[in-house]
């Protein structure tokens, strides 16, 4: 009775043991796979505030809320079992897929600079700025349809960096990958679009240093805010061009992807104290141009062809 006691205890503590591992070899696998993912998350995070940019300040937190909670099911209950599924039996589809998102993205941000340049707008956001109801639906809607694109990626990466782990625990793993980088992500977002707030609340109440902090705050939200719409953009097209040039590498179309990377290793090369820096900014200007083709492209076809009625 006693050796079969001991026994049992042995299997206990060797199971606990393993499971130890385990949850190990999750939270190092997740955190390899967020960093991996930063990228898309900083691009996440530049997006998102354009889209409370000109509403009411009182809605600005609750909208965050309603794109954050739309951001969760995305990742959780969309993109998650999506990806697992298509790891497990049809990883030949996850490239495509992706390409098509980084279409959706290039197409966004080209839209973006076409209107911006030629002054026009949506006939719909003609139609429903004048109601608030509709417009606030119309902004969450929009910035969770560009956080599935964006979040697709994140989870792309992050599962590439789980794969000696079991399905379940790939599972845990993105999980909170995506919990995580939607609490960072839509956290600082929060902090962005509340920082005016933030330093009314300084000028009223605090000392004289705390007041100057305070109305350099509320002199320089606009300024971020717009800033931000640039950084957005720039954010998306530059996204979207790198999945696209990464994608046809995948598919043995590495033309594009060879030309930046040796254009990027000669820039190095050039100037070797900053590398590293001036070897990312033009792979990232290369795959920008990339992203503005194929979203002028489509803009084009969308738009500027006249269509028979």
């Amino acid at each position: 009775m006693a050796g079969g006691l001991v026994a049992l205890l042995d299997d206990v503590a060797m199971i606990a043991k393993l499971a130890a591992a385990s949850l190990d070899d999750v939270a190092g696998a997740a955190g390899r796979a967020g960093a991996k993912a930063a990228g898309v998350v900083i691009d996440d995070t530049a997006v998102t505030p354009t889209y409370v940019v000109g509403l009411s300040p009182e809605r600005e937190l609750p909208i965050i809320r309603k794109i954050a909670i739309g951001s969760l099911r995305n990742k959780l209950i969309f993109l998650l079992p999506g990806a697992l599924l298509l790891s497990a039996f049809a990883p030949w589809a996850i490239t495509p897929l992706l390409m098509l998102g980084g279409a959706y993205l290039c197409f966004e941000a080209a839209e973006k600079i076409y209107e911006a340049l030629s002054g026009q707008a949506h006939a719909e956001e003609v139609s429903e700025i004048t109601d608030p109801k509709e417009l606030e639906d119309r902004q969450v809607s929009g910035a969770i349809r560009t956080d599935l694109i964006l979040s697709a990626e994140i989870m792309a990466i992050a599962l590439g960096e789980l794969p000696d782990l079991s399905i379940p625990l790939q599972a845990i793993a993105l999980a909170l990958v995506g919990i995580a980088i939607t609490v960072g992500v839509y956290g600082a977002v929060a902090i962005i679009v509340k920082m005016d707030d933030i330093g009314l609340h300084l000028v009223k109440t605090g000392g004289s240093a705390a007041q100057g902090i305070g109305r350099g705050l509320v002199k320089a939200m606009p300024v971020l805010l717009r800033a931000l719409s640039v950084i957005g953009t720039a954010a998306m097209v530059w996204v979207g061009g790198g999945i696209i040039v990464h994608g046809l590498e995948t598919f043995g179309l590495g033309a594009i992807a060879h030309t930046l990377h040796d254009a990027a290793e000669a820039a190095g090369h050039a100037l070797p104290f900053v590398h590293g820096i001036l070897a990312w900014v033009v792979n990232a200007l290369g795959s920008a141009v990339v992203g503005l083709v194929v979203g002028g492209i489509i803009v084009f076809g969308l738009h500027l062809i006249p269509r028979k009625h």
